[in-house]
Formats: C-alpha cells, sequence, structure tokens
C-alpha cells in the first residue's frame, strides 16, 4: 500500500501546497518559467531536425547537439530539449545563475520527456562548479559497456575547490540504466549525486532540491540512487574525516522521490546539516553492489528529519536495512516512516569507531515483516561502537520470519527502547540485546527480560497477519491503548494523523 494513502488531513494538504509551489507541468506542457525570471535568453535543442549552424532562440531555429549546447550560459537563460526526441552523449553547460535569476534546463513541443544518452561518460548531465541551475523534465541514461572500474552518473553536480555553491533544483527528472562501477566513497556512481571533491579550498552547496524524480534500473553495480558526498568531512565527531574542516550542505531537500532497483545505496545524505528528506518512495536496493548499503540514511551529518518516506525490497544482509542512524550523525530525527519486507531489516544503528553520533530519535514508524536472518543482524541492529542518547520509541514492529531477531546487539549500545510494540512470527522471534535499556513496551511472541515494566499481551491488530500499515491498528480492547509513558517532545500526531493522547498508546498508532 502507498504510503501516500495513510497520512493525515494535515500531511496531505502541505504536500498538496509543495506540489503546487514546485509548478509541475503535465507531460505535452510548455516548458517551466520559473519564479522570478526577468532576463536572459532562451535557447532551443532539437536533436533530430536541428542545426548546429542556426542561432538557436527560437524552436525555428534550434540547435542540433548536446555539444553546442554545452556552452557558457548567463543568469536567466533557459536551454530548451525538445520532447519525444534522444539526444547522444554529455551535456556539460558552464556559467551560473542566481536563485534570483537561475538557468534553467527544461523541456518543451509534446511528448516525452528528452531523452539523454550519455553512452558510458562520466556522467549524462553535468554540471561543474556552477550555481544558480534548475533542471526539470529530462529523461536520463548513461549505459555504456559493462564496466567495473568506471565511475558513471546521470546527473552529476560535482563542486572543486570552488567554496560555496548556491541554488540548486533537480525537478522531474528521470534516471535510468546507468551502467557504472561498484565505487561509493570518494566520488561514486549513481543515478543524481551532488559532489564536493578538493582539498585546498573548503566547499560545498547551499539550496539543494532533488523533487519529483525518479532513479531505476542503476544496471550492473551502480552503487547509488541519489545521494551527496564531500572530501570535507572532518570534525570533532569524525576526527578522521577527510579534509581539514566539515563543510556540510545547508538546504538541502530530497522529497517525492521514487528510487527503484539500484546496485546499492537508495537514498544517502552525506555531510550535510538540517537536511530533509521526505516522502520519498525505495522499492529495491543493494541489488547488485558488494558492499554495504541501506534505504535511506545518512553519514556524518546533524539535524536531519527523514520522515513520511516508505522503504521495501532491501536484497541481502550487507547492510540492506531501510533506515540507518550510521558514523557521525547527531540529533536526527526519523518519524512516520514505512518500512516493509527488506532482508536486512528495519533499522540499523551503526557508530563509527572514534565517532560520534549522539541524540538521534527513531519514533512513530512501523516495520512490518522486515528481516536479517545473518547473524548477529535482526530486524533492529545494533552495532559496532556505542551511540549515545539513541531513543527509539512509539514505533510498531511486526515480523513473520521467525529465524530473525526482532533486536540484535553485538556492540557498546546506548539505546533506549520505550512504548514500542514488538511481534514475533507464530513461531516466536528472540530479541537478542542484553547491553540497551528496555521500558514499556509490549511484546508478543517474544520476550525481553530486561523490560521490568513490560506488557506481554496480544496487542489485537486490526489484522493478524499484517501485511500493510492500516493492519497494525489498535482494535477496541487492545492492552496498548493508553498504558504508553508521556514523552515531551511536541510531537502532537501519530503516524496515521490522529491526536496523541495522553497517557499516549504504545506502538504507532494513536487512536483511541
Amino acid at each position: 500500500m502507498s504510503i501516500s494513502l495513510i497520512r493525515s488531513k494535515a500531511a496531505v494538504t502541505a504536500l498538496a501546497a509543495a506540489v503546487s509551489v514546485t509548478g509541475l507541468l503535465p507531460a505535452a506542457a510548455s516548458a517551466h518559467e520559473g519564479p522570478g525570471r526577468t532576463s536572459g535568453t532562451t535557447y532551443y535543442v532539437d536533436c533530430l531536425r536541428g542545426s548546429d549552424q542556426a542561432s538557436g532562440p527560437n524552436s525555428g531555429t534550434a540547435w542540433r547537439t548536446l555539444t553546442k549546447a554545452s556552452r557558457a550560459y548567463e543568469p536567466g537563460d533557459r536551454l530548451l530539449l525538445r520532447r519525444g526526441r534522444t539526444c547522444t552523449g554529455v551535456l556539460a553547460p558552464t556559467g551560473s545563475g542566481t536563485a534570483a535569476e537561475p538557468i534553467s534546463i527544461d523541456a518543451y513541443g509534446k511528448g516525452a520527456k528528452p531523452h539523454i544518452e550519455g553512452g558510458g561518460a562520466r556522467a549524462a548531465v553535468y554540471l561543474f562548479n556552477v550555481e544558480g541551475w534548475e533542471l526539470r523534465n529530462l529523461d536520463i541514461s548513461n549505459a555504456g559497456a559493462h564496466t567495473t572500474t568506471d565511475r558513471r552518473a546521470g546527473l552529476l553536480v560535482r563542486l572543486t575547490d570552488h567554496g560555496v555553491g548556491s541554488h540548486y533544483v533537480v525537478d522531474g527528472v528521470d534516471v535510468h540504466d546507468v551502467n557504472g562501477a561498484d565505487f561509493k566513497d570518494p566520488d561514486p556512481s549513481g543515478g543524481i549525486l551532488f559532489s564536493v571533491t578538493g582539498s585546498a579550498v573548503p566547499t560545498r552547496f547551499d539550496g539543494v532540491r532533488i523533487e519529483d524524480s525518479t532513479v531505476r534500473r542503476t544496471v550492473r553495480t551502480v552503487r547509488t540512487g541519489i545521494g551527496t558526498s564531500s572530501s570535507w568531512g572532518r570534525r570533532v565527531e569524525h576526527p578522521n574525516g577527510p579534509g581539514t574542516s566539515w563543510e556540510a550542505i545547508t538546504g538541502l531537500r530530497i522529497q517525492r522521490n521514487k528510487v527503484y532497483d539500484v546496485g546499492g545505496d537508495g537514498i544517502v545524505v552525506q555531510t550535510a546539516k538540517g537536511a530533509l528528506v521526505e516522502h520519498n518512495y525505495v522499492n529495491g536496493f543493494n541489488m547488485r553492489s558488494a558492499g554495504y548499503n541501506a534505504g535511506i540514511w545518512g553519514w556524518n551529518s546533524d539535524d536531519a528529519l527523514y520522515q513520511y518516506n516508505e522503504v521495501t525490497g532491501g536484497h541481502g544482509t550487507l547492510d540492506s536495512m531501510a533506515y540507518d542512524i550510521d558514523g557521525g550523525n547527531n540529533r536526527n530525527v526519523y518519524q512516520y516512516n514505512y518500512s516493509h519486507d527488506n532482508e536486512g531489516g528495519f533499522l540499523l544503528i551503526c557508530n563509527g569507531a572514534g565517532m560520534t553520533t549522539d541524540g538521534n530519535r527513531v519514533r512513530h514508524n512501523i516495520s512490518i515483516n522486515d528481516r536479517n536472518t545473518m547473524s548477529p543482524y535482526g530486524v533492529i541492529s545494533v552495532v559496532r561502537a556505542a551511540t549515545t542518547d539513541t531513543r527509539i520509541y512509539g514505533n510498531t514492529i511486526v515480523t513473520d520470519e521467525a529465524n530473525t531477531a526482532l533486536v540484535s546487539d553485538n556492540g557498546p549500545t546506548g539505546v533506549t527502547f520505550r512504548n514500542n510494540i514488538f511481534v514475533g512470527a507464530s513461531g516466536g522471534s528472540p530479541i537478542n540485546d542484553t547491553r540497551s535499556v528496555y521500558e514499556n513496551n509490549l511484546y508478543w511472541r517474544t520476550a525481553q527480560p530486561l523490560d521490568t515494566t513490560a506488557l506481554t499481551a496480544d496487542p489485537l491488530f486490526a489484522s493478524a497477519s499484517p501485511t500493510a500499515p492500516r493492519d497494525v491498528r489498535l482494535r477496541a480492547g487492545s492492552p496498548a491503548l493508553g498504558t504508553g509513558i508521556p514523552v515531551a517532545d511536541g510531537i502532537t500526531r501519530d503516524y496515521f494523523g490522529n491526536r496523541i493522547p495522553t497517557p499516549p498508546n504504545l506502538g504507532a498508532d494513536q487512536d483511541r
């Protein structure tokens, strides 16, 4: 079931407002004008009937090739590609715009989005050391021959020794069939990438929106669906990080995107502060990589909010969790997310050696039929170095896999579980954790002796065999109703949009 069908009225209203602001286009619409556009020249590309000897500023004098279009542009300029056409090669324009007068790439005419095929280049669309760009309504692939050595991307935006690069929008861009090698950091392969490299000038992005876009079928082993990376990640919380300072991306918004069948990670936020990752759908990740990958996760990032996301189809057990609080992440929140049918489980808590991961919260999420049968992992896995003040509360976690642990801890902890509902398979599912703190959770077909205020009872879900979020709503008479401990976190609504009562229910459903 789509996560969008189970949101609160307030969330739906907010989402509708967000969609309205973006100015999304129907398939046959004319190009997006862009807010605040007051100057600049519009150039046209028709890769079937255009001519590179033409002047370009109207549809009757369109250019033919991406090589011709890869020129310098000025603030307010637009580059429009004709719908229904396929362009081969690399689109690598230069020049910078501003937030008020961005340079934009968009589509014109009728039909399918214009298709750019990179043919095995580093990237099919490549923006280097530029800012003030908006890309909309493109279809991008970058197949080329099979490789185990070449990094490839669909869309790559890179800053190298640039300083602060501001204002980037990727909206309605579809990336597929990128055939690159299994490289992650530094300089990864992937679908949509924002990458900072270099070591001479502290560099970062400010104001990046990736929205209403898709990444699918990153063939072979190309690693990342949507991601950021940086060579400037060193700070007290990550003393062995790259570079000489922590230059965090600010103003990062990754929202309403869909990622399917990627070799490695679905969506990765690295070296960021205050990122918002919401209303995304990931289905099929870690499909071909030899490394450790997760659905949606962060690294060396602070104050990030991950909400209203749905992750499923994680393959394998390295790591293949839907969500992950990893090394150097502080005060991050995962709330109102849905995870189901992932072979690697729901959640990983995995701080790196010598790093600080502190003050993170995982609340009001639902995990249904996730599993990880490889010891020492489970539906929730706590591994490696200790975190501090990690609180996991108000979640509903249910599995139908008897051979998985609901929670597994094989290292130092720092995690508190409170007000959750844990439901094992019909044959029972263990909790293999003797280190974490457990307080006032409900357990059914499982047990945790450390929880001295445990409630052991059938939670009386709407369905005895849950397969969707609505199935874990609580029936009248449920022992989870009104038996939670109040949490002073300022959150007033649950996963389904219900107001949280006092005292709260156990688990993700707060309806009375």
